[in-house]
């Protein structure tokens, strides 16, 4: 072949080659569900200046076909005419290289399903988890979840993802709250439902909300100058953190020789901190702390175990661990496992009175210690059982230089511009989140900051969609109460308090339905109904009452005061077998609050206290585990938590660093 053709051949190989694919965000997918009733944003990259077509096709009055001309910047945009709910549909994008076939494609209600631990909770972790994903066969309903990633600037796509639909075979990873909101919408409108799951166990909210809208706002401007210029030196600077914390705590790490000792019965470990067990050692005590943790306590045989074999049960634990017990190691794991730690402890290795149990827990990465739940740790024989849960002394031995130096509350913005910042603008109708747990400490804040994300987002799609929310539930975080303050009551004000800075926004309360032992109670269903009626009501604009009694005013009347309610639907009732209102706390002049009698009369609540000759407030379901509060509708819906004072809380002062 003569040089000039073939010096021809290779040119035009290298300007083929320069041809950029058509490409799409990964949150297009086959599967997919697109809003309905609103104009279709489809958008992606391609080379500058080229011709771009869409088609929409697969019958009816969905069928339609758009171009566009990408800009200079490879970018380009359009917006399909907004169409009724139906399908399968076929969409097709066409480029001057390629062309991408999206199949079985939805157009239904879509929503954005997002905020911490309980969001991301799976349906195969939540209640009858074995009945719900047998019975899970609805092709209609379908969900996508957003890899869980992080990063200082906006990111313009997903690194990964892709829709599936509901069926046996998937549903088990779904977000359970999302999957239940999701059924029951699909029972009541009868059209295809679309989850966008973007949710992250123990996450901030202040990480949710884009740089610009924390840049306007005061509190935050000063933390957003200070953020770092890259992922690395927010490592560098949490480790430095961590150093810091464990050299104060423990005076830095020991000797190799030192923790020869730290299994013997005889080790005196009068200096140790305290920690509370079962619990994440790096979520709660030692933040982000990858490595191994030793952790000691005593327990008591009784005169009639002695001579006799016992089982020592640890639950579940993250990763690995050695077990010792008066010295002897008695069992352990050199690779990760789900499975509970149950020990057999021999006649010989025990003694009746007092024996000592030493667990060493090295954690690879993500959450470590004792990950079970309350009443996995003890010891038992037959119908004997002692528990060993509560306060162990730890000693930190080690810890490794791991990704753990960079997550997502290290700064603001770190997942908006990972799992917000790459939707938009795919089209939605609205979003619901479940998060504030991590937010409890700066409650009072969370005043400020949740409407600010609310806000962002809106601003961002350029639509006020409607933004459900999830109260907390009942949980004993810090035994919170009115004597000693709640930073977990104070937390459910604010979010109640955004009900009246935002409109189209709506929140389920739901501390009737939590667990005081477990900060992620496993009724997802409940949940999902409770925002689904509220989504039907606020969203949907149908009329029915989505939920329970809301407090509107009180009045004294000698030494009692009388509660007025809103949302009262047929009459207020007190749940529970015995028929008389809980949760109710009264205080005089002198703040000191004591628990009330309280009795429904003539549709309102009248509260009172021997021990309160003059009152001048009311408490109800104020503390951080309030599941006794049972006022309630007779349409089965629970009041929200209030207190009728604005008496300093113990968050007020408490700002994000």
């Amino acid at each position: 072949m003569p040089f000039r053709m073939i010096l021809s051949f290779l040119c035009l190989l290298c300007i083929n080659q320069s041809i950029a694919d058509v490409r799409l965000p990964q949150i297009f997918s086959s599967h997919m569900v697109l809003q309905r009733n609103k104009p279709i944003p489809v958008w992606g990259w391609a080379d500058a200046g080229e011709k771009v077509t869409v088609e929409l096709s697969g019958g009816g009055t969905a069928k339609q076909t758009k171009t566009v001309k990408t800009g200079k910047n490879g970018k380009w945009m359009l917006r399909l005419d907004a169409t009724e709910a139906g399908g399968p549909y076929q969409l097709v994008v066409k480029g001057k290289k390629n062309v991408l076939t999206f199949d079985d494609v939805l157009i239904g209600e879509v929503w954005i399903c997002s905020g911490q631990s309980n969001m991301q909770w799976t349906v195969s972790a939540s209640d009858n988890a074995k009945e719900e994903i047998a019975a899970a066969n609805y092709p209609r309903i379908r969900h996508f979840e957003v890899p869980r990633e992080i990063s200082l600037t906006p990111k313009d796509d997903l690194s990964k993802g892709e829709w599936k639909t509901a069926t046996s075979g998937n549903v088990g990873q779904f977000t359970a709250v999302g999957y239940f909101f999701a059924r029951e919408l699909y029972k009541n409108l009868d059209i295809p439902i679309g989850l966008i799951n973007t949710s992250w166990g123990g996450t901030i909210v202040e990480t949710w909300i884009s740089k610009e809208a924390m840049n306007s706002f005061n509190e935050f401007s000063d933390v957003v100058n200070a953020m770092p210029v890259s992922i690395e030196a927010l490592g560098e600077k949490r480790k430095t953190r961590l150093a810091s914390a464990i050299n104060e705590m423990q005076g830095g790490i020991p000797a190799a020789g030192d923790v020869q000792s730290w299994s013997s019965a005889s080790f005196d470990d009068s200096d140790w901190k305290t920690i509370e067990v079962p619990g994440n050692f790096d979520r709660r005590d030692i933040q982000y702390l990858d490595g191994a943790v030793w952790f000691r306590r005593e327990f008591i045989l009784p005169d009639s175990l002695a001579g006799l074999s016992v089982a020592l049960l640890l639950g579940t634990i993250d990763d690995v661990d050695a077990t010792y017990v008066n010295g002897v190691k008695v069992g352990g794991t050199t690779s990760k496992t789900a499975t509970g730690r149950t020990y057999i402890l021999e006649p010989a290795q025990l003694h009746a009175g007092k024996n000592t149990i030493a667990v060493r827990i090295e954690d690879f990465g993500g959450r470590g210690g004792f990950t079970g739940r309350p009443g996995d740790v003890k010891i038992g024989r037959g119908a004997y059982e002692q528990s060993l849960e509560g306060t162990w002394k730890f000693r930190i031995e080690s810890y490794a230089d791991n990704n753990q130096f960079t997550g997502p509350n290290d700064a603001g913005t770190l997942l908006y511009n990972t799992m917000i910042a790459p939707l938009i603008p795919y089209a939605m109708q609205g979003a619901i989140w479940y998060q504030g747990e991590s937010n409890a400490g700066r409650a009072y804040q969370y005043r400020k900051s949740f409407p600010l994300m609310i806000s962002d987002w809106r601003n961002r799609w350029k639509e006020e969609f409607p933004f459900l929310f999830v109260q907390l539930a009942s949980f004993n975080a810090n035994n919170g109460n009115s004597r000693n303050g709640s930073s977990w009551a104070e937390l459910r004000e604010a979010q109640a308090l955004t009900l009246q800075a935002l409109p189209r926004t709506g929140m389920a309360v739901i501390h009737d339905i939590g667990n005081p032992k477990d900060i992620h109670p496993t009724n997802k269903q409940d949940v999902g109904k409770r925002l689904a009626l509220r989504a039907l009501e606020i969203a949907y604009r149908q009329n029915l009452l989505s939920q329970g009694p809301q407090f509107q005013s009180m009045q004294k009347e000698g030494n009692k005061i009388v509660l007025s309610f809103s949302n009262m639907g047929s009459g207020l009732v007190a749940s529970g077998k015995y028929g008389y209102l809980q949760g109710f706390e009264i205080a005089g002049a002198d703040k000191v609050f004591h628990w009330a009698k309280a009795e429904i009369r003539d549709g309102k609540v009248v509260v009172w206290s021997d021990n309160v000759a003059e009152p001048v407030a009311v408490h109800y379901g104020w503390a951080d585990d309030n599941m006794e509060a049972n006022l309630f509708n007779k349409e089965g819906l629970p009041a929200a938590p209030f207190r009728t004072d604005a008496w300093k809380g113990i968050t007020e002062e408490v700002r994000f660093r």
